[in-house]
């Protein structure tokens, strides 16, 4: 096992890495940009070095600084979290060639599973469906014309190189696809320094389920039940829960195993997620696979009462994966994000943080790096807190995050609480109804009320 990892990130990830490797015996250092000096993860780690002013790129991107504050601590290996460089190849390579063990896959898997486009044809060949569409890079609009003529409209246009929305279209006609196929490529060019574009059918009133995996240098790979994802704006999740209140055993036991031996087949090794549609007849379709650990991954432990944190750690230390032989899912969990934004135009809010109070009692767990007094900074993403709720039925952990979210307060700035509240209110949500279309309809509606 290690005796210190430096950690490259920030906010709540970094604190849960930290606290997980307490709980190893694990020495910690944390890395900071000038904008965080006062962040909780700099001041609870066992080391802290500031890498560089607040702008990302000068800091939490920037990798001579991160593996210079590795070699000045003797870390022995480097743990990325999500987002910055957690599904970065080049730093997982630069990493190794450095004497540092990456936290995470190896740079062929991540290289591999990072082009979205290769990754599509690899899942097939390695057997899961994948939804029809464009078997190449689409060099131009007129060969994507021909694709979405072939195939079907309504179509979406996809970067190779990323996700999280960047790059990514809708249409449903040959007009917008003239008019959007540009406008994707420059977005996908600024998100990743990669134009490259591929087309798929977009399936309407469709779920987004992910499969979680973890797997080891010996070729063991286990995976879990299901997470629902399909609360959504702008293809950034909102709430997410496990079980889903839409897939039944069958088409579960189908996924994981699925999703299991596809990630056996490429060797891959450390967290990962796999990500699919799903439609109205349960027929799933392979999008993308995560090489990291995932925001929502706490609904997964608190349903099988494991750390997955805690897992990837040992995995990347060279041991088996290795769980309760009784791994199976207990009750219903339900994850809220709370972000520093405006609950009505979606705008960031940081700044200073006067007052707070978060929930706390049976079941209810909280994942976060703020605090009273601490300066939200306008530079990251604006995900400030994680608030889980976890019961034995469905509706009793939708009653407990309720009362969670109305006894958290946060004074100084805005955040989207109430607008959780509302979606955990809505009657579609209630009844387990909804799909990747929920937040589209759900905001349209509170327009026409006002």
């Amino acid at each position: 096992m290690f005796s210190k990892i430096l950690v490259a990130n920030r906010g709540e990830i970094a604190l849960r890495i930290i606290r997980s490797c307490k709980e190893l015996g694990i020495k910690t250092v944390a890395v900071f940009s000038e904008a965080d000096r006062n962040s909780l993860h700099a001041m609870l780690a066992d080391e802290a070095i500031c890498i560089g002013p607040a702008k990302a790129s000068e800091s939490y991107l920037n990798i001579p600084n991160i593996l210079s504050a590795a070699e000045i601590t003797r870390a022995e290996a480097i743990h990325p979290g999500y987002g910055f460089l957690a599904e970065n190849a080049k730093f997982a390579e630069i990493c190794q060639n450095s004497g540092f063990v990456f936290i995470g896959p190896p740079p062929e898997i991540i290289r591999l599973m990072g082009d979205k486009n290769k990754a599509r044809q690899t899942m097939k060949k390695a057997g899961l469906p994948v939804i029809p569409g464009s078997d190449v890079i689409i060099e131009d609009v007129n060969e994507a014309k021909k694709i979405a003529q072939k195939i079907g409209y309504p179509v979406i246009i996809k970067a190779a190189a990323g996700g999280g929305g960047k790059g990514m279209r809708i249409c449903r006609n040959a007009a917008q696809l003239e008019e959007m196929f540009a406008m994707a490529q420059n977005e996908a060019r600024a998100a990743f320094g990669d134009p490259s574009l591929y087309l798929e059918k977009y399936i309407t009133d469709a779920h987004h389920i992910e499969i979680q995996i973890v797997g080891d240098s010996k070729g063991n790979v286990i995976a879990f039940g299901e997470r629902e994802c399909s609360v959504q704006r702008k293809y950034q999740k909102i709430i997410e829960e496990t079980p889903s209140p839409f897939i039944d055993e069958r088409t579960r036991r189908k996924m994981m195993k699925a999703a299991q031996e596809a990630a056996e087949k490429i060797g891959y090794q450390s967290l990962g997620t796999f990500e699919f549609l799903v439609d109205e007849k349960k027929r799933f379709y392979f999008m993308e696979a995560n090489t990291r650990v995932q925001v929502e991954h706490p609904i997964t432990e608190m349903v099988y009462g494991i750390n997955l944190i805690k897992a990837q750690i040992r995995v990347a230390a060279g041991e088996k994966v290795n769980f309760p032989i009784d791994l199976e899912m207990r009750g219903h969990a339900i994850e809220c994000r709370i972000n520093a934004e405006d609950p009505e135009t979606f705008a960031p809010s940081p700044g200073k943080i006067d007052f707070l109070v978060f929930p706390g009692g049976e079941g209810i767990r909280v994942d976060s790096a703020a605090y009273a007094g601490w300066e939200v900074p306008p530079y990251y993403d604006s995900l400030i807190a994680k608030i889980i709720a976890h019961a034995p039925t469905r509706n009793l952990a939708i009653a407990k995050m309720k009362a969670a979210l109305e006894t958290t307060t946060i004074v100084g700035i805005k955040t989207n609480i109430p607008l959780l509240l509302n979606i955990l209110s809505n009657t579609d949500f209630i009844n387990g109804k909804y799909t990747t279309q929920f937040m589209e309809k759900f905001l349209s509606q509170k327009v026409h009320s006002e």
